[in-house]
């Protein structure tokens, strides 16, 4: 898909089903760069534990969430690291320009799961930090199957819906209004970028 069609996709999922998927959202050559950053990281021992909650609620708490974490910076002089932003940034302009959603900041990070490990039922918005509008999850996993497991569940209405993390593959969501959930992978590790688009 060109990308003015793939913004569209994701919008229009949206705004039909309170959730937006793309595959191949990022060329498969750009997954395998971002990927390797990942694994870069993580083997070098600077992905840490990911937290619940903000400022003074936040608490390392692995009975509820079991990933590591690398915050992406903004101004990366990683190549592939400035294409995953400068694309974030064009959906950002489109979604303002045809949504008025008035989105002037972003933050994305790196997440790695290991096998057993999830994140339970949750909305992405703070109490204390309504600024959070839009979550993004990209998937970064090679070959993944439906048998390895490692689905996010989004509960929309009285339905949940299942979707699997399948390498390029990006979803869409609000923040404050869709509750959400990562099954653990029973035998692989599951990696992806996760961020969000704020106010």
């Amino acid at each position: 898909l060109a990308e003015e069609q793939q913004f569209e996709l994701l919008i229009e999922g949206l705004l039909n089903n309170e959730y937006g998927v793309c595959d191949n959202f990022f060329t498969p050559e750009e997954i395998s760069g971002l990927r390797e950053n990942l694994q870069t990281y993580h083997q070098a021992g600077q992905m840490y534990p990911a937290g619940v909650g903000k400022n003074f609620d936040f608490q390392k708490n692995a009975e509820i969430r079991g990933d590591v974490i690398y915050w992406i910076d903004e101004d990366s002089k990683n190549a592939v690291e400035a294409l995953f932003i400068e694309k974030i940034e064009r959906f950002i302009a489109y979604l303002n320009a045809t949504c008025y959603t008035g989105i002037n900041d972003s933050e994305f990070h790196y997440a790695y799961y290991e096998p057993k490990s999830f994140y339970k039922r949750h909305l992405d918005q703070f109490k204390s930090d309504r600024g959070r509008r839009f979550s993004m999850v990209l998937y970064l996993n090679d070959n993944w199957l439906e048998e390895d497991g490692g689905s996010l569940s989004l509960y929309i209405g009285d339905e949940t819906l299942s979707v699997y993390p399948m390498g390029g593959r990006l979803v869409f969501f609000k923040s404050d209004e869709t509750e959400h959930e990562v099954h653990a992978a029973p035998n692989r590790p599951r990696i992806s970028i996760a961020g969000w688009l704020k106010v």
